[in-house]
């Protein structure tokens, strides 16, 4: 994923002012890069979790129709950026859609992408910050 620096930083915004809970949104791409970042409410404030409501999941389901892809972002407060088994459990139900991972229990944010295959496995993926990426 390639995205401009304005785009991460509301990414890394949001997780910071949501915290001590986990934040949630969605990272638009068109050809691998970031072209919009859409804020969704977390329907189960916590420092441990985050829900995406069903009228927000809607919008992952639309994504293909108009060429764009997704990708899942959330924070992780008090640990590493690195996918839970409760994030392992929900990517079952979304195949092909990364994960971007803030972590906010450090001195400064830590930003990581993953894609997390059907059977599990987890793979980090490159996040090229880039001044020609998308805005």
């Amino acid at each position: 994923m390639k995205i401009a620096p304005a785009l991460l930083q509301q990414v890394v915004d949001h997780a910071l002012r949501e915290a001590p809970n986990e934040c949630c949104g969605f990272v638009w791409l068109r050809d691998g890069v970031a072209i919009e970042v859409v804020e969704v409410e977390n329907t189960t404030p916590s420092p441990f979790r985050f829900e995406i409501g069903p009228k927000d999941l809607l919008q992952l389901a639309d994504a293909d129709e108009d060429g764009r892809e997704a990708i899942i972002y959330h924070s992780h407060t008090r640990s590493e950026p690195r996918p839970s088994q409760t994030d392992i459990n929900f990517a079952v139900n979304w195949p092909g859609v990364e994960w971007l991972i803030i972590g906010t229990a450090g001195e400064e944010p830590d930003v990581r992408n993953w894609r997390i295959d059907p059977d599990g496995t987890v793979t980090q993926t490159a996040v090229e910050v880039t001044a020609d990426a998308g805005v």
